[in-house]
């Protein structure tokens, strides 16, 4: 018996930039399966 293959609809959030008075702006795009996060991108700048 095999398993039915099934569709991950994958959400891409933007976290970031930070509060502007921070040293160093850090932004975040995180790649999230339901609650378990899939993939994670740093930006780092201004």
């Amino acid at each position: 018996m095999s398993l039915p293959l099934t569709r991950k609809d994958l959400m891409i959030v933007n976290m970031g930039p930070q509060h502007p008075s921070m040293h160093g702006v850090l932004r975040l795009i995180v790649t999230l399966d339901g609650e378990d996060v899939i993939d994670c991108e740093p930006i780092l700048g201004y």
